[in-house]
């Protein structure tokens, strides 16, 4: 494969190299690898970046793609120091090539780039996760439950200002434009060619759906110009959430397809911010109690290609408005399961989403990973059930027993 060394204007310090390592994928879809190059020895700032590509490119075109986002979305950002809000207090080390030996096991099954089937136990122990979410929210939150369908309108996104702070996820729902001969063309082309993934999209209709991202554009949707009857409402559900993370997907840390149990908070600052802050202590006395090894910290979300984008990764770090729950999933190596999130008044504004005092609302939302949740377990207790700690391994007997997760 073609391999191009791209040169930076300005180095990175290390500081930021996980901004420019989050990035780097997203520049364009030909590439295929890379790796941040240091400058002088004992320096951690990236002075370059060698990628490799399927085919040959033009190297310059790509090097002034990468230098735009660096000179205009890295090199901006503020410094602030990592501050951890939590760590846990076990002493579990992962194990190492968990991924390999739950695919060797059958215990997944890798159905394509970024999505993962899961089988017996770790069918059980996601429902396990949940249940114990669940728990927590029934006891604290007394939150109204909500099954949302899959597609999500195109509109909600728009709204949410998600299309333009998060394009590199994005997701669409195409159909076929509503047309006899459009779909008698169609069919003839499919029957005659094996591979028609690029003559689909010049046929289909305007898009008007699209695969959610997460759970709570749905609640957001939901309550569009609405006035809520109580001052504080909370609002959960479950489900499948979506976005392309280019050649970033792994194992089961990053995953294209997976589905997470997300509450929704709406009402007033002050319950919003105690409701988001709540969840997170119960969350990682929840942790604690199985002993599992990670930490809690001040984070961001990964924005990209706005034009304002250092500024919100900045602001949301200065205001703390980002909080994640890691587990860890090997040496040295931890991902994050859950996030704790306020929104301020962003949402109740851009949905127009009003308290009976006819103000607008503030909002917070509480999301995890389910099958994040379950990988963590797994690099840390293996997948024989009877290893696992009390709480899970009760709950997944009865389901396992049921014949559910089977």
């Amino acid at each position: 494969m073609p391999s191009y060394r791209l040169d930076l204007d300005v180095p990175v310090s290390g500081a930021h190299r996980d901004e420019l390592h989050r990035r780097v994928y997203y520049l364009s879809e030909s590439i295929t690898g890379f790796q941040l190059v240091t400058g002088a020895p004992g320096s951690d700032a990236v002075g370059a970046v060698v990628v490799t590509t399927e085919q040959p490119v033009d190297a310059e075109a790509l090097a002034k793609k990468l230098r735009h986002v660096v000179d205009t979305e890295v090199l901006p950002q503020l410094h602030t120091p990592p501050k951890v809000l939590w760590n846990s207090p076990s002493d579990r080390t992962p194990r190492t090539g968990t991924f390999a030996a739950l695919l060797a096991d059958g215990v997944v099954h890798e159905a394509g780039p970024g999505q993962v089937a899961l089988g017996t136990p770790a069918l059980a122990a996601l429902d396990a996760f949940d249940g114990l979410l669940r728990e927590i929210i029934d006891e604290e939150f007394g939150a109204v439950e909500y099954r949302y369908p899959t597609l999500l309108p195109v509109t909600a996104l728009h709204r949410s200002g998600y299309l333009f702070s998060f394009p590199q996820h994005l997701m669409f729902a195409a159909r076929l434009d509503g047309d006899v001969d459009t779909y008698r063309e169609f069919a003839e082309e499919a029957a005659a060619r094996e591979d028609i993934g690029d003559r689909v999209l010049h046929r289909c209709a305007p898009v008007d759906r699209c695969l959610p991202p997460t759970m709570c554009y749905h609640t957001f949707d939901q309550f569009a110009g609405a006035t809520l009857p109580a001052e504080n409402t909370v609002v959960t559900a479950k489900g499948g959430s979506f976005r392309h993370e280019s050649r970033y997907h792994q194992t089961m840390e990053r995953l294209a397809d997976f589905t997470i149990r997300e509450t929704v908070f709406l009402g007033t600052a002050e319950f919003v911010r105690e409701a988001r802050d709540r969840f997170r202590r119960r969350a990682t006395e929840l942790v604690e109690q199985l002993d599992l090894a990670g930490r809690c910290e001040v984070a961001s979300d990964p924005f990209f290609a706005g034009a304002a984008t250092a500024m919100q990764v900045s602001s949301q770090r200065l205001l703390e408005l980002k909080h994640e729950l890691h587990l860890d999933v090997g040496p040295g190596e931890s991902i994050s399961v859950g996030s704790f999130n306020l929104h301020e008044k962003h949402f109740g504004d851009a949905f127009g989403i009003k308290g009976p005092d006819g103000g607008t609302v503030y909002s917070a939302c509480v999301g995890f990973g389910l099958e994040r949740l379950t990988y963590a377990l797994l690099c840390q207790y293996g997948w024989d059930v009877d290893d696992w700690p009390v709480p899970l391994k009760e709950r997944c007997r009865n389901t396992i027993r049921a014949g559910r997760g089977m």
